[in-house]
């Protein structure tokens, strides 16, 4: 049975990934296009409008990351980085410049298409949300009532501080998309020193302490180690 309902941009300049990245989609009953440069990748993205683009860093003419700042300026579509660099640093200038997700090279077409799934959930998501307008944010027991400003779980409300209500908004607002150390703290803080990493820190301590049954093994916000945080979609 296919998975997939939406159009994938392939950008891969190795002809073996390439190929077998289309065939996985291919499979599993995706409309895929394919790219194999930067300046190809960015033309498709323009004239085909793929919903979810699959991006190789590593490409002959533009490095991805340029790639990635190029269709930001005009597009918000999902952008799945695939490349062989796997550092911490290399990921969180993905993620900075605009990427939804990471997945190192090499990895397993299962892998790939659970990623590919999960995406496309945060579309339908996204989808609704704009179309309902709600002002409520609900995920599994843990509520976000915009319009009072107020948080509860379980139906119980709880009391966070202003700096907590922020970083949950924030992480609310891009469920499911991992949020670099950076990009929280320009957004909440209006900096991306690191040296206010350590108060980032803290508070993602306290809120975590307030809204996870247990805060070592939580439930709702997930830890990328050297990297950022994510709100999982319970």
């Amino acid at each position: 049975m296919p998975d997939g309902t939406h159009t994938i941009l392939v950008v891969e300049d190795d002809p073996a990934v390439r190929n077998l990245v289309a065939t996985a989609l291919d499979s599993r009953g995706y409309r895929y296009a394919t790219a194999a440069t930067g300046q190809s990748a960015i033309a498709a993205a323009a004239t085909t409008n793929p919903d979810i683009m699959l991006l190789d860093l590593g490409l002959p003419d533009l490095d991805g990351i340029e790639v990635i700042k190029r269709v930001r300026t005009w597009s918000t579509m999902p952008i799945i980085v695939l490349s062989a660099r796997s550092n911490d640093t290399d990921k969180i200038e993905a993620l900075d410049a605009g990427a939804d997700d990471y997945l190192s090279k090499p990895f397993s077409v299962g892998e790939l298409l659970a990623r590919l799934r999960a995406t496309e959930r945060h579309l339908g998501y996204m989808s609704d949300d704009a179309a309902s307008q709600q002002s409520l944010f609900e995920n599994g027991g843990l509520c976000i009532d915009y319009a009072a400003g107020t948080v509860s779980l379980d139906g119980n409300e709880l009391h966070l501080t202003p700096m907590e209500y922020k970083l949950l908004c924030l992480l609310a607002h891009n469920i499911d998309r991992v949020l670099t150390h950076q990009y929280i703290l320009h957004e909440v803080w209006g900096t991306s020193q690191d040296g206010d990493l350590a108060s980032l820190r803290v508070f993602m301590g306290t809120l975590r302490k307030k809204i996870e049954e247990n805060p070592s093994r939580p439930r709702y916000i997930q830890t990328h180690v050297g990297v950022g945080y994510r709100m999982v979609r319970v």
